[in-house]
């Protein structure tokens, strides 16, 4: 922010019986409120103006104490204003005279171009929910007003403020306004440790089964996984457990396999942590039920604005993530769920279906580029996860890294709001020469932890952590243990010490898993 003091300083003749100065000359092209914003320096005409018979050859304008040239025009002086640059000025105008009882006249203007700048220290919190205090500074202190979370707070001489809020939501916005009222608005995102999690998916209706539940628990009884990936709504658009969400009920989702809150009561009772996963955009349910409904606007449309097919998931398969109803829909599966004490949320599907984009349409996206839209969707769902004290993470593609369009998946964009990003690198799912790996499948380590390193550095400078998913599943190659366990050391070696193990019929390579400590 600039600020330009201007000081027309006038001597005072009028008592020795010659004309005065004191009121007789002034400064034209300074609003009143004497503040000038980019529009107002880009037409700046400053002259200088006398009474009638005034002799303005008398006159010196200076800026900043150094002389300034000027030039007659009609009666007037037109200062030739050299380059202001922004900060406090000081413009003079005096008439030239030895007599004794002078005196200078001040005025004061501000030039102010540029909007405030914020620095914000990160808000970081031991459980969601526990008091938080937002610390920052801003530029130019003393012409600067701050608030946060909608309230004025005080701003020290030195540009710094705080405030203590005793209950932390997930995003807490700060504004800076100057005195030319440009504002400058971020968020400090809440964010609390991620704790090391390694877990094993298991289906909804797989949790029936003791043949493919027991295993699992008897992983975590040795401490081998630390938590359990239950699904909450699934790839067909099921959801697991007796929701309440009035839509789940209404197009005859809810399923009911298991009591939500006596399995988290009883993983919780063996110190396992319960990560809840939701399919978000892939929903046949909600699909098939919106089209009976004539509510197409919350399927993804074809350019004739029928139904997309999305080939081997079906034409009724993905939902419109720009539609409010399936946003809404899937944020209260996810409030509903952190409420009934998930520890985790983790999104998996939330992405545009793949393939070209002039194929594709989205009502009620506008101008927007679906990877933001999504983006937004999850930040959206934030503030109501973290209500209920769970973390949220986001399932992406491994190719999203590098290509966030593809799929519509901006990785830095995500980690903003997700407390993890769950990348999906399977090698199995890798091209060959990917990364420079002539056969991925077959070297899970060199894929692995490469793909991974591309994911530290989209996170970089975000509080989100990178929790991958795993191959624990045989496609094109046997994988045993071996190949498992070199998948797990590729993210070690990349700093990651949490992922996800996927097997879509829930038989896991324990031998692969070292005992957590």
């Amino acid at each position: 922010m600039a600020v330009v003091a201007v000081v027309v300083a006038c001597t005072a003749l009028g008592a020795f019986g010659v004309q005065s100065y004191s009121h007789g000359i002034r400064i034209e092209g300074l609003g009143g409120d004497a503040v000038l914003d980019r529009a107002d320096m880009a037409d700046l005409r400053l002259t200088v103006a006398g009474k009638e018979g005034a002799d303005l050859d008398r006159v010196r304008v200076t800026l900043d104490g150094k002389p300034v040239r000027t030039r007659p025009a009609g009666g007037r002086l037109a200062v030739r204003v050299p380059e202001l640059t922004e900060g406090e000025h000081e413009l003079a105008v005096r008439a030239d005279t030895v007599l004794p009882f002078a005196r200078d006249t001040k005025k004061k203007f501000t030039v102010d171009t540029v909007a405030p700048r914020l620095r914000l220290s990160d808000a970081r919190v031991e459980r969601f929910g526990a008091p938080v205090t937002v610390r920052g500074r801003v530029e130019d202190a003393g012409r600067v007003k701050v608030t946060v979370a909608g309230k004025p707070v005080s701003v020290a001489d030195d540009g710094s403020f705080s405030r203590r809020l005793e209950r932390s939501p997930g995003s807490i916005a700060v504004t800076a306004t100057d005195a030319g009222g440009h504002v400058t608005s971020e968020n400090v995102n809440v964010s609390m440790p991620y704790p090391v999690t390694r877990a094993a998916h298991l289906s909804a209706i797989g949790w029936t089964s003791p043949a493919l539940r027991d295993p699992i628990l008897e992983l975590a009884r040795k401490k081998r996984i630390n938590a359990v990936q239950l699904d909450i709504k699934d790839e067909l658009g099921e959801v697991g457990y007796a929701s309440e969400v009035p839509m789940a009920r209404e197009i005859g989702a809810v399923k009911g396999h298991y009591d939500a809150r006596k399995v988290i009561d009883q993983l919780h009772g063996m110190g396992v942590r319960v990560v809840g996963r939701i399919v978000a955009f892939r929903d046949p349910i909600l699909a098939e039920a919106s089209h009976r409904a004539g509510k197409d606007r919350r399927l993804v449309q074809d350019p004739s604005g029928e139904p997309y097919n999305g080939g081997s998931y079906g034409k009724l398969s993905f939902t419109n993530f720009a539609d409010p109803e399936v946003r809404k829909y899937n944020s209260d599966l996810a409030a509903e769920a952190a409420k009934l004490g998930f520890d985790d949320i983790l999104y998996d599907y939330v992405r545009r279906p793949d393939g070209d984009l002039a194929g594709l349409r989205f009502p009620g996206l506008g101008e927007k580029a679906p990877e933001e839209s999504i983006a937004e969707f999850v930040a959206e769902t934030r503030d109501r996860v973290r209500a209920e004290g769970a973390f949220l993470g986001a399932s992406v593609y491994g190719i999203a890294a590098t290509r966030p369009t593809e799929i519509a998946q901006d990785i830095p964009a995500l980690a903003e709001s997700a407390d993890y990003i769950a990348p999906m690198v399977y090698p199995s799912h890798w091209a060959a020469g990917e990364y420079g790996v002539t056969s991925p499948n077959s070297s899970p380590y060199d894929i692995v932890h490469r793909s991974l390193a591309d994911f530290a550095k989209q996170v970089k400078g975000t509080n989100s952590a990178v929790v991958p998913w795993l191959q624990d599943f045989s496609m094109g190659t046997h994988y045993g243990p071996e190949q498992v366990s070199a998948q797990i050391k590729a993210a070690a070696d990349n700093g990651m010490n949490s992922f996800l193990l996927w097997n879509a019929g829930a038989k896991y390579q324990g031998a692969a898993l070292p005992a957590m400590k």
